[in-house]
């Protein structure tokens, strides 16, 4: 005979299951790119990536030479404070910005990310600030939301609305530049649309026509995953 108390027992025992199964599950598609994208972290290493040199001004300026040997302080720098915990891009709030070791023209990327209370952050696009991220109750950010292009003067910096998620959950971009025009989903959400991402390093000059992906820090805990690119050119 099945009693009541046997039943429920049963019965929280399914769930307990399902909800492992579903957990794997989810935690199966961690770094597996949709269809038509690749990956730009593999969800183990930081292969593909490297540290920060300078900005696109300087490095033009660098003999072979001074680069590779600034290029490798800079990596040495990266591989201490930017770490792959759990499938998670981890960085501890010290050293400089992570850099795509290839240069992109146009693309479409997916990025998901995660900051602390007064987090600030950003995406900058062909090695240029940026797409912003940042905690919208910071004094900087003065209650405007993350996905701006923050360093715009003559076109729009702002994003449209405010689409963060709450500060300690996970947010997704979705980003697509083609040209100098740039367009920012966030959390499923138009923030940026078509909008001319500014030269910051050389005002007078358009924006490059390529350049590395960078993961910006402002000396706080960030964290990403997820990260997929799709080349349009």
């Amino acid at each position: 005979m099945i009693t009541w108390k046997r039943t429920t027992t049963l019965l929280a025992l399914l769930l307990a299951v399902a909800s492992l199964n579903l957990a794997g599950a989810e935690e199966g598609k961690l770094n597996q790119p949709p269809e038509g994208f690749k990956q730009l972290f593999n969800g183990k290493d930081l292969t593909g990536w490297k540290g920060l040199v300078g900005n696109p001004k300087t490095r033009a300026k660098m003999s072979p030479e001074e680069l590779a040997k600034a290029q490798k302080k800079a990596d040495d720098s990266m591989n201490e404070h930017w770490k792959v915990v759990d499938g998670i891009i981890v960085f501890d709030g010290k050293g400089q910005s992570l850099c795509t070791a290839k240069d992109y023209g146009d693309f479409e990327m997916l990025v998901d990310w995660k900051i602390k209370k007064d987090g600030d952050s950003g995406i900058y696009l062909r090695g240029s600030p940026q797409v912003q991220i940042w905690d919208p109750a910071v004094k900087a950010a003065g209650g405007v939301g993350s996905g701006g292009l923050y360093n715009n003067k003559k076109n729009p910096s702002k994003p449209l609305l405010t689409a963060d998620n709450p500060v300690g959950e996970w947010n997704t971009f979705r980003i697509k530049m083609v040209g100098e025009k740039v367009s920012v989903w966030l959390n499923g959400k138009l923030v940026v649309d078509d909008t001319p991402l500014e030269n910051y390093w050389e005002r007078d000059k358009p924006i490059y026509e390529t350049g590395q992906i960078e993961l910006q820090n402002h000396g706080n805990t960030l964290y990403f995953r997820n990260v997929f690119i799709k080349e349009l050119d």
